[in-house]
């Protein structure tokens, strides 16, 4: 019989650098990534990501303390969302061999009312020396990336989208939505950038994934953020189909 541990709210305890600690044990780290904050360090910028900030926090301020986390996957600085670190290498390889198996949910503002409301959107993605990522027919030169979607509440102008990422590809969500006609909500890349949103609308809402040493299922739900709940007063729910 599987666990399954469920935990819709972030907890109540200390939070390193804005990060909302979900879980904690002596294997896995899961937490609730801010928009505008990196995972990971950059040529530029390398103290204020998830990254450092939670290497500070395992260490407890102590530099030469031999306590890290490692990098499970990623998340684009301007997409929020739960984050999952490991704090051995051993953890970190079974949660990357059995990424395939993890499964992610986002939530997504885009623009327009989509057609069908539920569906998957299937194409090769590559990416030019630009660093922009498109959809390709050639497919010895793209990826093939799937992303499922159930439209959850529409308005006149914006669709509520719940999305699950069964590949993981850079800039996925956000291309296929903008390739289909609708871009997400605050995307500066990949849509016009001119909707007035402050933020981009994508959310890492949740994660289930099955523990590196207890075998247990363990599923993670950071529910909707706050911001989106602005937008979101414009939206009405969707008549059942």
């Amino acid at each position: 019989m599987v666990n399954t541990l469920k935990s819709n709210r972030p907890a109540k305890k200390h939070q390193p650098g804005g990060l909302a600690i979900l879980h904690e044990d002596k294997d896995i780290i899961v937490v609730v990534k801010p928009v505008g904050l990196l995972t990971i360090g950059t040529d530029r910028e390398k103290l204020r990501t998830a990254h450092y900030l939670l290497n500070d926090y395992v260490r407890k301020g102590n530099a030469k303390s031999r306590n890290r986390v490692y990098v499970v996957h990623r998340l684009d600085q301007d997409t929020s969302g739960i984050l999952l670190f490991a704090k051995s290498e051993a953890a970190k390889k079974f949660l990357q061999e059995n990424w395939e198996t993890t499964e992610k949910h986002y939530l997504a503002i885009v623009h327009g009312r989509l057609t069908p409301k539920e569906g998957t959107i299937s194409s090769y993605l590559t990416e030019n020396s630009a660093l922009k990522v498109y959809s390709t027919m050639d497919v010895g030169k793209g990826k093939l990336s799937h992303t499922a979607y159930i439209v959850l509440q529409e308005s006149k102008g914006l669709s509520l989208v719940d999305v699950h990422l069964i590949t993981g590809r850079k800039h996925q969500i956000r291309v296929h939505f903008a390739e289909k006609g609708h871009p997400v909500v605050g995307d500066r890349k990949y849509g016009s950038g001119a909707d007035g949103s402050k933020r981009l609308a994508l959310h890492a809402r949740s994660l289930s994934f099955t523990h590196p040493y207890s075998g247990r299922v363990m599923t993670f739900d950071s529910g909707i953020p706050a911001d989106f709940g602005r937008l979101l007063g414009r939206l009405e729910p969707q008549a059942p189909r």
